[in-house]
């Protein structure tokens, strides 16, 4: 009989190893990050009393006149306000940049400035409501967005 229970045992413990494997893998969501990642986002809220997401959600009160590329919301984070709404996306768009610029000018937005270099580039549109910054580098664009500053 011991070497039953043994053999329930070991027979146990790998059925448990390989669960642990694959849940710390990526087969299913990873505990060990989900935590991680959580906390980060409280710790950032609770010091700038913003929304903070490390993936998949946009922050609270992101502007809806503000059109976004299809893809995954990698990180978002924003008070609104005057601090405004940072949102980055990983996309699998051939050219995910000019897609984003394509949706700006679509929705109104005009170009101000463009800059480039180091295989990356960035480009400033306006609406009159809202400054966006695009920022490009591969598969991921980031919008920063802020309100359109009062002219004086």
């Amino acid at each position: 009989m011991p070497t039953t229970a043994f053999a329930r045992r070991a027979a146990a413990a790998a059925a448990l190893a390989a669960l642990t494997s694959a849940l710390l893998t990526g087969c299913f969501s990873n505990p060990v990050e989900d935590l991680v990642n959580q906390g980060v986002e409280d710790a950032v809220e609770g010091a700038t009393g913003g929304d903070v997401s490390l993936g998949g959600e946009l922050p609270a009160g992101f502007p809806e006149s503000i059109p976004l590329i299809e893809g995954e919301v990698g990180f978002s984070a924003g008070t609104g306000g005057e601090e405004g709404w940072i949102v980055v996306i990983n996309s699998t768009a051939a050219d995910p940049m000019a897609e984003a610029v394509s949706a700006l000018e679509g929705a109104g937005f005009t170009k101000n400035t463009e800059l480039s270099g180091g295989g990356g580039g960035a480009v400033v549109y306006s609406d009159g409501e809202h400054v966006v910054l695009l920022a490009s580098e591969g598969e991921t664009v980031t919008y920063t967005v802020t309100p359109q500053p009062a002219q004086q």
